[in-house]
């Protein structure tokens, strides 16, 4: 059973309030991928005027709970059972823009990989890889 984006972020707002604390949006939902953005908002720099790492960490984490979310459906309980950043540049004062692929789907595994940019940059912010424990 898939999902459409605007199912996906109901989900996640309603399961993870602090979706709404960052104004998480899920732009596109589609077989084994999700791109969703994180608006710029000041309250999210850290010292130095950079987006902070918590804000990209939830991003790449957020990513890939919608691709598994748009593949299989309604599985409140998937989480998250291992995550890996690298951060790679500063991003901008602009939204955060992670497109999340499913590269492998188990049974009660998933393993992902994302890539986070700034609002109208090619270049990478930050590249997330992790993986997700599947409820049986």
């Amino acid at each position: 059973m898939s999902l459409k984006a605007e199912e996906v972020q109901k989900l996640i707002r309603e399961w993870i309030p602090m979706a709404e604390d960052i104004d998480l949006r899920v732009e596109e939902v589609r077989e084994g991928y999700a791109r969703i953005r994180i608006p710029f908002m000041a309250k999210n720099l850290r010292p130095g005027g950079s987006v902070s790492g918590p804000v990209i960490m939830a991003a790449g984490d957020t990513a890939m709970f919608a691709a598994i979310l748009g593949q299989l459906g309604k599985v409140a309980m998937a989480v998250t059972s291992n995550l890996n950043i690298n951060f790679m540049q500063r991003p901008g004062q602009v939204d955060l823009i992670a497109e999340g692929t499913i590269l492998k789907l188990g049974k009660r595994i998933a393993f992902c990989e994302v890539g986070i940019r700034s609002e109208g940059s090619e270049e990478l912010v930050a590249h997330v890889t992790g993986s997700y424990s599947l409820p049986p």
